[in-house]
């Protein structure tokens, strides 16, 4: 098994094919951390070190030893109240009103397959693929009991955590914090790798050097956000893309998240992962649990690259579900940009029959088919079909769309409700408000509480009832505001937002139980809500609300450290950009969009006959390399934020084959001509152009490099495959 326990010394090694993370239970019951990185073997507990280090406290059970303190010692799960000061994992409130949380070894046990969470997503894996390590700690004076929770993927390189919070007590406990995830490093100088953002341009790379205090991301909106992503990675200085020692930490969670990075009084770091502390006091009486949510963990010796193919293929394979987790995606065309709120049955139907013109596999009809819905002041809770609006019954347009051998889709906002809706002025209590007060708006809109059972099921059964009227194989969900006016009849107020979105995952796993054949995107505001929680519900989610290819070249950039292409909700656009203006070319728009999953987000019926040709060979070529580019191991060969030109690469797990991308960032006069080394090919075997004929040697592609055609005009783009030779030579 991937997983061993040395019982004389009372060691946990948790071993995957190139990595090792070693713990130990001390003598006082204490589960220290002793390493966590490449494979190594034996017992390191040589590793950790006591001296007296003033004003460090020391526990009572080791008498009169000052050399012991927990405010210097590497722990699994540091805990507030034990004497160390730094950032803690978890902090309980007991009943007489103490914060204070001391947990020792209780028992563990560890068993074959990969455990699950009640209630919320996490990795899945096989008994053959995966070991679960469950260790129990327990305060022995509150009876509070937290079951840490280690999943093994071997194969993988993969180790998740998660935590099960258990009340063993008599009087109601208060957790103040939550995390998954701990990491401590006695050692080490240390990079941060933290993606920040704003609607309509998320993800934006960053690199920060871990100094002396506190680093920290994290979400108060109630949804993981498109301020910061839950994801980071933590790097040796000189660590690069493709070289170095590094480890990242993913949240499977949708809602407010924390991430710290600390560094200490002595130099140590400590990084951790969990439920964001503020507008967060989950009361828990006894015998109740809490269940944190889990954080996936990796390291590698092979810089950024590697890492993130390393999680790609965990999500692929092992967060994604259904029909669509590696199945082929269908190439969309979407209502929103061509019409906006302005259509009806027969523009719809219009759309349908340009796609099948074009090849495009399906329509979507975005916001604006329901209710008394106009424009975005109105009518979300109402999920009825405008049929009015629309001319025609929705079972009758789908029926329309499905004879020209157009596959159908339909937006929706589940969570949402308008003020000028039936449903509000029947049920104003349904949404999120401070009794009182006024609410804060987003968007004219204010937030169901899904944190109820009864709002869900109303809600369910309304959104069942549209979906039931035709052939529907795909829903966009979109949530289009951030939660505030956090209150609740109900419930206690510290649990809502953890509730809510418990209620969301139980809405999202209930859909697609009931239609296990439908494709659902999530969107929130486009990459508002983009992590792995929600790709356990919705194998793709929408990139941005920037479909600007120049934009996207750097959004898309940031997702790649975490998320790979097949997640990726990427489409073209009209131009001038709905966004920003600008102008890039159908060829540059196209080459940017098959990043992702392709789709179009335009009237075809304002392009020209040569544009449509040239819409009809994107949609022909991203058929072609679609299997490529959704399981292909993904490579940046450049840094968009910094270098002239954006470049990437999808390269088949034999290497047989390569889909080059480039684009060009800047023109200038007399320009120096930019190369682009590529990765992960074969050295030793000649590649082919598969359009221009040309040759070369893998070594010399990836040491010295293709030069990119040079060309006048800004966003220039360069698409090439390139091929083993059927001999080999």
């Amino acid at each position: 098994m991937a997983v061993k326990y040395q019982e004389e010394d009372h060691i946990f090694t948790l071993q995957t094919e190139h990595t090792t993370y070693q713990m130990k239970v001390d003598e006082f019951g204490f589960l220290l951390h002793l390493y966590y990185g490449g494979k190594a073997e034996g017992c390191m507990d040589y590793l950790l070190t006591c001296s007296d280090r003033g004003f460090s406290g020391n526990p009572f059970d080791v008498g009169a030893d000052r050399t012991y303190s927990m405010d210097v010692l590497p722990q699994e799960y540091p805990c507030l109240g034990t004497g160390d000061y730094r950032n803690c994992a978890v902090n309980i409130r007991n009943a007489d009103g103490s914060e204070c949380c001391d947990l020792r070894y209780a028992s563990h046990e560890v068993r074959k397959g990969k455990y699950s969470l009640k209630g919320l997503p996490a990795v899945f894996a096989g008994e053959e693929e995966a070991d679960t390590l469950e260790i129990c700690l327990e305060d022995r004076v509150s009876g509070v009991q937290v079951r840490l929770l280690y999943g093994v993927l071997e194969k993988e390189d993969i180790i998740t955590r998660s935590a099960v919070i258990r009340n063993g007590g008599s009087g109601t406990v208060v957790v103040e914090k939550a995390s998954s995830a701990c990491l401590d490093f006695v050692t080490g100088e240390y990079d941060i790798l933290s993606f920040y953002g704003r609607h309509a341009m998320e993800r934006n790379f960053q690199r920060t050097r871990a100094a002396h205090g506190t680093f920290r991301i994290g979400s108060r909106r109630g949804t993981s956000s498109h301020q910061y992503n839950p994801a980071v990675m933590l790097a040796e200085r000189e660590t690069s893309e493709d070289a170095g020692s590094c480890y990242g930490m993913i949240f499977v969670y949708s809602g407010n998240f924390l991430c710290e990075a600390e560094q200490d009084q002595f130099g140590q770091t400590r990084l951790l992962m969990g439920l964001q502390e503020e507008l967060f006091h989950y009361p828990l009486k006894a015998g109740e649990s809490l269940v944190v949510p889990e954080t996936i963990l990796g390291y590698t010796e092979n810089g950024f690259g590697a890492l993130s193919r390393m999680f790609h293929r965990c999500i692929r394979n092992h967060i994604c579900r259904g029909k669509y987790a590696h199945g082929p995606r269908p190439v969309l065309l979407n209502s929103w940009e061509a019409s906006y709120f302005d259509f009806d049955g027969e523009s719809i139907c219009r759309l349908a029959e340009d796609a099948a013109a074009l090849g495009i596999d399906m329509v979507v009809m975005d916001d604006g088919w329901f209710g008394k819905r106009d424009d975005d002041n109105s009518g979300l809770g109402d999920w009825t079909v405008n049929e009015a609006k629309l001319g025609l019954t929705l079972g009758e347009m789908i029926g329309r769309i499905n004879g020209l051998g157009v596959k159908f889709g339909i937006w929706i906002e589940p969570e949402m409700v308008s003020e000028d809706s039936e449903l509000y002025r029947e049920h104003p209590d349904w949404a999120l408000q401070i009794p009182g007060r006024k609410p804060v708006r987003g968007r004219n809109q204010l937030v169901l509480d899904f944190s109820r059972e009864d709002v869900r099921e109303y809600i369910f059964k309304r959104i069942c009832g549209v979906l039931d009227q035709g052939n529907i194989e795909y829903v966009k969900w979109d949530m289009n505001r951030s939660i505030t006016d956090v209150y609740s009849v109900e419930k206690d107020q510290g649990k809502i937002l953890y509730d809510y979105v418990l209620g969301v995952y139980d809405f999202l796993e209930k859909l697609t139980e009931r239609y296990p054949w439908m494709l659902v995107e999530g969107c929130s505001g486009g990459g508002g809500r983009f992590d792995a929680g929600m790709l356990y519900y919705t194998p793709q989610i929408w990139c941005s609300d920037n479909t600007d290819a120049a934009d996207r070249l750097r959004i898309q950039y940031g997702t790649s450290f975490f998320y790979p292409a097949c997640t990726v909700g990427s489409h073209v656009s009209a131009v001038p950009n709905h966004q920003t203006g600008r102008k890039c070319s159908l060829h540059t728009r196209g080459v940017v969009a098959m990043a992702g999953t392709f789709g179009y987000e335009l009237d075809p019926g304002k392009l020209t006959e040569e544009e449509k040709a040239e819409v009809r060979a994107q949609v022909a070529r991203y058929k072609k390399y679609a299997d490529l580019i959704r399981t292909g191991d993904y490579y940046r060969l450049s840094e968009p934020f910094r270098d002239v030109c954006a470049a990437w690469a999808f390269v088949s797990e034999d290497r047989s084959r390569v889909l080059l991308n480039v684009v060009m960032q800047e023109v200038r006069g007399n320009m120096p001509t930019c190369y682009v080394k590529l990765k992960g090919l074969d050295p030793d075997v000649l590649y082919r152009d598969t359009e221009s004929g040309r040759k070369y040697y893998g070594s010399a592609l990836m040491r010295a490099g293709l030069p990119i055609p040079a060309g006048m005009g800004e966003y220039r783009a360069y698409q090439a495959e390139l091929a083993v030779c059927s001999n080999g030579q």
